[in-house]
């Protein structure tokens, strides 16, 4: 019998543990502020930005929205993100994506610090996890690898599918997989005989953006299924849906566990960034609590920012 992989349930208990350690923070006195930048217009950014903004207010974390017309120059970003960037009271930075063709999205995210970078997408960043240091993250991955851990199985020595290769989901995911010591193996559009690779794993992670790319009889009986695919579709009576990558009614009677859609993934890589947002504060806390000693609130502002 499958078992859905609540993803509600588990944002939830993530930030609960997110509010616990934003009250320390606070009464430390580190209020954890979180920027998210905005470029054009894009409902589905839009749609992020405003449950990233709820999860902010129910875990303590301040939130700003920092907007861009998508005519904007990349140069008026930088300079935006080098300001956030020397501002201590700012924690965390996150770059929306997509951002308009003319702007090269690895120079911007590159531009944001690593001690503020709560996407997890800077080029330290992504350093630490080949190092094993998996506590700062793409907010995605992270949250589908959580998702795994809910299943109960050892990662350790567990063969591992992983359908797609992006810079921000699947790449990194094989990054943190291996890092707990899981056996992985990355398929991509030129991969021959995918149900090979698929049929042999105890978990599949599919991330490619195409409805109903695997099917029940692509995977091994028992197995773990995490789908971060989302796409909306118009079925016969022209009424559209949201669904995964995975066809989830051929998949749900093979499959040991399989996430929702939604209701999986999503709900999850939102609660992973409240954390990252403490992670990233409490590295600034560390930070600057050993170049100015403990007794940081009679530092001038000033001599903060410098450091940053």
């Amino acid at each position: 019998m499958h078992k859905n992989i609540d993803g509600k349930l588990l944002a939830k208990e993530i930030l609960e543990d997110v509010s616990s350690d934003v009250a320390d923070l606070v009464t430390a006195g580190w209020q954890p502020k979180l920027v998210a930048i905005v470029i054009g217009d894009s409902a589905p950014v839009a749609l992020y930005v405003r449950n990233q903004r709820r999860s902010s207010e129910k875990a303590g974390i301040e939130f700003e929205e920092r907007s861009f017309a998508g005519e904007s120059t990349e140069d008026e970003v930088l300079a935006t993100i080098a300001t956030m960037n020397a501002d201590p009271r700012i924690t965390g930075i996150i770059l929306q994506r997509p951002v308009p063709d003319h702007m090269n999205i690895r120079r911007l995210q590159s531009a944001v610090h690593p001690l503020k970078d709560v996407e997890g997408m800077h080029p330290a960043s992504i350093g630490d996890i080949v190092y094993n240091d998996i506590r700062l993250g793409p907010c995605t991955a992270m949250a589908s690898v959580e998702l795994l851990k809910q299943t109960g199985l050892d990662l350790e020595g567990l063969e591992v599918t992983v359908i797609g290769h992006s810079e921000i989901v699947g790449k990194p995911i094989a990054f943190l997989l291996m890092a707990e010591g899981a056996t992985v193996t990355v398929c991509h559009h030129m991969t021959r005989n995918l149900s090979v690779h698929s049929r042999r794993s105890d978990a599949v992670f599919i991330a490619v953006g195409k409805p109903s790319l695997i099917t029940g009889d692509m995977i091994k009986p028992g197995a773990a299924v995490i789908d971060i695919g989302i796409n909306q579709i118009t079925d016969g009576d022209g009424n559209t849906k949201v669904v995964g990558d995975a066809d989830f009614e051929s998949c749900q009677r093979t499959a040991g566990w399989i996430t929702p859609v939604p209701g999986g993934v999503g709900p999850v890589t939102v609660a992973i960034l409240m954390r990252n947002s403490v992670v990233a504060a409490t590295r600034q806390k560390e930070h600057y609590e050993a170049r100015f000693g403990t007794e940081i609130e009679s530092v001038p502002t000033a001599k903060i920012a410098k450091t940053a």
